[in-house]
């Protein structure tokens, strides 16, 4: 190449401009590479998948001759696409296991030379023949934590022995809770009611304290039937339970109000029996421990007097909203 004359300022400048485009082309030279392994990369992939659907197509041909049904082909497709793509999987399975077995006969070549890694095997083989020659107690079922200071707090520190210790406390209080939940939930108690239709007709039903609203309907109603002509065509999802004017859906459980302590707009919900205050001392700050019957009633009742007392009362139940604070003696 001709050597520049001219100014030392025009001489860098030029240095500069020749070693930029060096790098121009090496960087051009890499993505070049990269471009072609990609496209190399790709290539393969499509040979693969190319030769895997021709395998199939080849197989599917040989398998049936003749007339086939539309169905039969499809079906024939799928277990050949299936069974095909099972092959492939074991092979890649197949490949990997080799690659690990390469991977291990390298790494043990290269292990035995190297002196270091000699020396700590036979460290090893050292320490285990004196751990054999040692007596073991069958009294010890704890590995002792050797290299602890035992003045430190180390509570805060995660221990699988007392994490296991934990969840075995857990499951067994969880155990005996949900068999003192099963033992209340089968206590059977005597729920008062009234059937409502403009008067009252009251009634009593025995039922446990796990059942449902819809299941004391229904018992309700098989002994209302035969005292009043209307209900004789009802059915349990045409009535409603009203208790202390509030309309209790069918889904909910006695469980649930007696456990929550409920309340209602005028009593509490957690008892079904009648009975009134008898205290002899009046005091505001004390709820009055007196109980009401709840009434049941026509769906198709409700919906033509709701405008009218009591019905225009009763409002649905919602476990959220919280009425005035009560205590009972």
């Amino acid at each position: 190449m001709a050597q520049y004359k001219g100014t030392m300022r025009e001489a860098g400048r030029a240095m500069h401009l020749i070693k930029k485009r060096e790098k121009q082309k090496e960087q051009m030279e890499v993505l070049k590479q990269r471009i072609a392994e990609e496209t190399l990369i790709k290539s393969k992939v499509d040979k693969k998948f190319s030769a895997h659907y021709d395998a199939v197509e080849a197989e599917l041909k040989s398998s049936t001759v003749g007339l086939v049904t539309l169905n039969d082909m499809k079906a024939k497709q799928e277990a050949l696409l299936k069974e095909r793509e099972m092959q492939l999987a074991k092979r890649e399975q197949l490949e990997a296991l080799r690659e690990k077995e390469r991977k291990q006969e390298q790494k043990r070549k290269i292990c035995s030379l190297s002196f270091t890694l000699d020396e700590g095997d036979e460290g090893n083989v050292d320490e285990e023949v004196a751990a054999r020659e040692q007596p073991t107690s069958a009294g010890l079922s704890k590995k002792k934590n050797l290299g602890k200071n035992p003045d430190v707090d180390t509570s805060f520190l995660p221990d699988r022995d007392r994490e296991e210790e934990e969840n075995r406390l857990r499951e067994q209080l969880r155990q005996e809770w949900e068999a003192r939940r099963d033992k209340v939930k089968r206590e059977e108690m005597e729920v008062t009611f009234s059937y409502w239709d403009g008067s009252g007709h009251r009634r009593t039903v025995r039922i446990h304290k796990g059942g449902t609203v819809q299941q004391f309907l229904k018992r309700a109603l098989q002994g209302l039937r035969k005292d009043f002509r209307e209900l004789r065509s009802a059915g349990v999802e045409q009535l409603m339970y009203i208790k202390e004017d509030l309309i209790l859906p069918h889904y909910h459980t006695f469980y649930d109000f007696i456990v929550t302590k409920a309340r209602g707009k005028s009593g509490p919900l957690f008892n079904f029996d009648v009975h009134d205050d008898v205290r002899l001392l009046s005091d505001a700050t004390m709820e009055k421990d007196e109980s009401h019957a709840g009434k049941v009633v026509l769906r198709s009742w409700y919906e033509k007097n709701k405008h009218i007392f009591p019905a225009s009362r009763w409002e649905p139940y919602d476990p959220e909203k919280k009425w005035d604070k009560y205590t009972i003696r």
